[in-house]
């Protein structure tokens, strides 16, 4: 065997890489098609679709480029997981929309996502997660309330500010 022969398999295409690229596409569908729902109350510029069909669009090239590569064979391997890290997620969206639909405001809501999304990824530093969490769910809060003038839900946090 010369040095330029490579001993590598030939590359199979990645049926659950075909999967995702599919719900990626479909999820961007629903997202504009709900989006031609929605009613425009500005008189001139952009109205409140405009997003979504911002949002669907990254997701349809998500969808092409995962697809791409899904065929390709370029997906890279999956590792075996536990259901802790799904559950972890799980438990964070919960606590978001508890949070919420308790009064807690966003900034609290945003932060229990974003810590327990971090302890799913596998860090353990909640106290420094969670001040991280805060500290960015505040800015994120101050630039959609006061920049943006767009309204994100209040708690007692909010108010404070």
């Amino acid at each position: 065997m010369t040095s330029g022969d490579s001993a590598q398999p030939p590359r199979r295409v990645d049926r659950a890489g075909i999967v995702i690229a599919a719900l990626l596409a479909a999820l961007a569908a629903v997202l504009v098609w709900d989006a031609r729902g929605l009613q425009s109350a500005a008189m001139y510029g952009m109205g409140p679709e405009v997003m979504p069909v911002v949002v669907a669009s990254g997701l349809a090239l998500l969808a092409v480029g995962n697809f791409i590569d899904a065929l390709r064979g370029n997906l890279p391997p999956r590792e075996s997981t536990g259901p802790v890290p799904v559950f972890l997620i799980l438990v964070g969206l919960a606590l978001l929309i508890a949070i919420i639909g308790f009064g807690g405001g966003f900034i609290l809501a945003t932060s229990a996502l974003f810590v327990t999304t971090s302890a799913a990824f596998g860090r353990r530093a909640v106290l420094v997660d969670s001040a991280i969490a805060l500290v960015m769910s505040t800015l994120i809060y101050l630039a959609f309330d006061r920049l943006l003038t767009l309204s994100l839900p209040a708690g007692p946090l909010e108010r404070l500010l």
